[in-house]
């Protein structure tokens, strides 16, 4: 069911991410840039959730300084402030009440299941709460807004389908309130391996650092990691399971170039993998440098991100007041008097 968004006509996009400090390639190819994308067509809601970040142990000094970082990065990426809302979560209230609502009606053992936190859990020698509700908040991050589409990785996926049956849940069981969103996977670059284990996702836990390119690198750091990158024996420059370096690699080159990798296969056909990995690293770096270097400006610039932070959260909340009080409406609170 499509529930209608008021005040726009355009249907509402919502994709949050926790400050965890530098993105890499993977989650730019992967994520930012499709996010981009969607400026046009849709109205954005690009959140940093601060409230997610403190269900595992951390440093209060670290946290806001990543704040700070996520939202540099992402407006360096190409995330609009004038196109989009970009907010903080905690600048929001509605996020969290409405969490309250929502755990109320989802069961305990759908919780228990969810994959995310039982490895968590696995590894770590207490868990709080809050790791268990964790999905019911990001169901309240996303419903709050009446999201129609939530771009999401695939180890997001069972997250959604919790927001999705809490939404049909409780439009059951009071009446039709929240669209069921829909999630939204880009294809393009979707997944970014390793340079060092490309057998395993680019991930910025790799125990082997030279595997991750991240947005900040330098354009000879960049250089280096790429002209290292693990490949194999041969010469061939083909995308193929017996060769996931280049397979790798020609993703990669693909991804920052729009040139389908069967034309790449074709282009570099006979020229060795040094050239190959130049012509990757040259390619990368094109990309990235500008990125690192808007992010360098704006990140020294914390009262420009803090006028993104309110211009966004003011946005935000107007939609989260009008969704709040309909939900306290539908389930039997009294309306405070203003």
């Amino acid at each position: 069911m499509t529930v209608a968004n008021e005040k726009t006509s355009k249907p509402v996009v919502l994709t949050c991410a926790q400050p965890t400090g530098k993105l890499h390639l993977g989650n730019y190819l992967g994520a930012v840039v499709n996010w981009g994308r969607m400026q046009g067509d849709y109205e954005c809601f690009f959140g940093v959730v601060d409230q997610h970040a403190i269900t595992i142990p951390y440093t209060p000094a670290d946290l806001r300084r990543n704040i700070y970082t996520c939202l540099a990065q992402y407006v360096a990426c190409g995330l609009d402030p004038a196109r989009s809302h970009l907010f903080a979560q905690s600048h929001v209230i509605g996020h969290t009440e409405l969490a309250w609502v929502l755990g109320c009606i989802c069961p305990l053992g759908q919780l228990e299941r969810m994959t995310q936190f039982k490895d968590k859990s696995r590894k770590q020698e207490s868990v709080c709460a809050g790791l268990l509700y964790y999905p019911v908040l990001m169901a309240a991050d996303i419903l709050l807004y009446n999201a129609n589409v939530v771009p999401v990785g695939e180890d997001q996926k069972q997250h959604l389908e919790l927001a999705r049956d809490l939404a049909e849940k409780f439009n059951r069981t009071y009446s039709p309130t929240f669209n069921v969103p829909d999630p939204f996977i880009g294809k393009t670059g979707a997944r970014i391996m390793s340079l060092q284990n490309p057998e395993s996702k680019m991930s910025k836990s790799d125990p082997n650092q030279n595997g991750t390119i991240y947005l900040m690198d330098t354009p000879e750091v960049i250089r280096k990691k790429i002209t290292t990158a693990i490949t194999d024996s041969g010469s061939e420059i083909r995308s193929s399971d017996d060769k996931p370096g280049i397979a790798n690699l020609l993703t990669i080159l693909s991804a920052v170039t729009g040139t389908p990798v069967p034309s790449l296969e074709q282009e570099y056909s006979g020229q060795g993998y040094g050239a190959f990995k130049n012509a990757v690293a040259d390619a990368v770096i094109a990309t990235l440098d500008p990125v690192r270097l808007r992010y360098e400006e704006l990140i020294k610039d914390t009262a420009y991100l803090d006028q993104i932070f309110k211009a966004g959260a003011d946005a935000a909340q107007k939609i989260a007041y009008r969704t709040l009080s309909k939900v306290y409406r539908k389930i039997g609170f009294v309306e405070r008097l203003r």
